[in-house]
């Protein structure tokens, strides 16, 4: 099946939550560009790296994919990689947009962020969260205002996700609480896999550092559209320069049906989710666009870990969907699967 050339391609990336063990190994070793970008990534954290990139491979790794150190880099490592995989089959992107970390992925590719500068910041607050209570997220069945009630202690919005899809985020006895709560109202939540109260005050003590560290990074206007979800518009050049709008995404709710259906009204779109679980792809194909057919969603990956050869089925399944020049800069049929050269050296 190819899709019309007149719809616009979009690559999403996902947040923390979509990690799971194994995410695209089947990829490493096989993609050569997916290989490559993955070991950029990891090689830029040496021993650490080396040590998420052993885990990440074992059946029974040392360090769970929920820890911070393992799903911090990793996630960002398989979202960058498949981003670098489906823009080396000659997809054009018109536009990114990422939830949460994958906005950071989109950033990097939209030349915002250096690789090196990225990663630097990553991992700085990974060490940095480690001084913040322990804590979670969960996913509710309900719209933000139904859940007023239920906040306070440190519970907060962290994601609206879809109209009925809200995610609460907080220290973890608060938000306990707050679960026992809600299943005793017979309201429908789970935990998400995150151990850290991402999008919440709890990790307002990163902000101040990070934002020490953005200004010396000095991130550049993005090269390529990209919608933000912490404000629900294209990101512009004052909010891309600026190191308290990056500093602060750890607190910051995630407003990604909001920008979703902004994206959407813009026209036909080719939705393209470059990441792991299929996450964004299950919310965009609720919405009334993508219904009616006036756009469309292609997932990358599977919904979850399923063997090497499901993973590359996936991909090949992708690529076929995908039509070879796809977006505004063209490409060529027949790609030879290496990084182009006009791509961002980032």
């Amino acid at each position: 099946m190819t899709l019309p050339h007149r719809r616009s391609v979009v690559l999403m990336f996902p947040g923390t939550g979509a990690q799971h063990p194994q995410m695209a190994a089947g990829l490493y070793g096989h993609e050569p560009v997916f290989t490559e970008a993955v070991d950029a990534v990891l090689g830029l954290l040496g021993p650490d790296g080396e040590a998420a990139r052993a885990d990440w491979l074992a059946p029974d790794p040392v360090e769970p994919m929920d820890s911070d150190t393992r799903s911090a880099p990793l996630l960002f490592a398989v979202n960058y990689a498949m981003g670098r995989l489906v823009e080396s089959w000659g997809v054009r992107p018109d536009a990114y947009l990422g939830h949460s970390m994958g906005e950071f992925t989109a950033a990097v590719l939209a030349g915002v962020f250096t690789l090196e500068d990225a990663v630097r910041l990553l991992w700085e607050r990974v060490r940095l969260q480690r001084a913040t209570p322990p804590g979670g997220m969960l996913a509710v069945a309900a719209a933000p205002r139904e859940l007023a009630g239920y906040l306070g202690g440190g519970v907060v919005v962290g994601a609206v996700n879809g109209p009925r899809h809200t995610v609460l985020s907080g220290p973890e006895a608060p938000l306990r609480a707050v679960a026992r709560r809600l299943a005793a109202d017979g309201r429908t939540c789970r935990r998400l896999a995150a151990r850290s109260p991402y999008h919440s005050p709890a990790l307002a003590p990163l902000v101040a550092p990070a934002e020490a560290l953005i200004r010396r990074l000095r991130p550049a206007p993005p090269r390529t559209p990209l919608y933000s979800a912490y404000t629900t518009r294209l990101l512009g050049r004052e909010d891309a320069v600026r190191p308290a709008f990056w500093a602060g995404q750890p607190t910051a709710p995630v407003l990604f049906w909001p920008t979703l259906e902004r994206v959407l009204a813009a026209g036909g779109r080719l939705l393209v989710e470059a990441g792991p679980s299929q996450s964004l792809a299950v919310i965009a194909r609720g919405h009334g666009a993508v219904r009616t057919g006036r756009s469309e969603v292609v997932a990358t990956l599977p919904p979850r870990a399923m063997g090497p050869e499901a993973d590359r089925r996936s991909v090949r399944e992708a690529r076929a969907r995908l039509p070879a020049g796809a977006g505004p800069a063209g490409g060529a049929a027949g790609h030879s699967g290496r990084l182009p050269v006009d791509l961002p050296a980032s």
